[in-house]
């Protein structure tokens, strides 16, 4: 059974940096698309960046192009996203996500992924 767990959430002034990270555990990922979502109460779950297998292709979100950077590590088994510039707006409970599928390419939707890890919080204050 894999499992995904995010860490590095916490809470951050405007302009300020952090980074994400989801550690896989169960199975290798390394041949598995991967992705950040992202929700804030009331709202539907918003994609924000998937990046292939290999790490050579991704792609973002307007809302975070030019600002983040989603990366993955396949021998650690370990998913990143590098979020710079953060504005209040981020503000919210941020997911990682894969598609269990092996060489699958998924859209940019929620349910495209079905192995989730159970989020974490950022918080950016003004």
């Amino acid at each position: 059974q894999v499992q995904l767990v995010e860490s590095g959430g916490g809470l951050v002034q405007a302009g300020g940096s952090l980074r994400l990270s989801c550690a896989a555990s169960g199975r290798s990922l390394m041949n598995n698309f991967m992705a950040w979502f992202r929700q804030v109460p009331g709202k539907e779950r918003e994609f924000l960046a998937s990046i292939s297998w290999s790490g050579r292709s991704t792609d973002y979100a307007d809302s975070v192009k030019g600002r983040f950077i989603i990366s993955r590590n396949n021998i650690e088994n370990t998913l990143f996203l590098l979020m710079n510039f953060l504005q209040p707006e981020d503000t919210a409970v941020y997911y990682c996500a894969a598609i269990s599928a092996l060489w699958a390419v998924p859209g940019r939707g929620q349910n495209e992924y079905d192995l989730w890890g159970q989020g974490t919080q950022v918080t950016v204050s003004s």
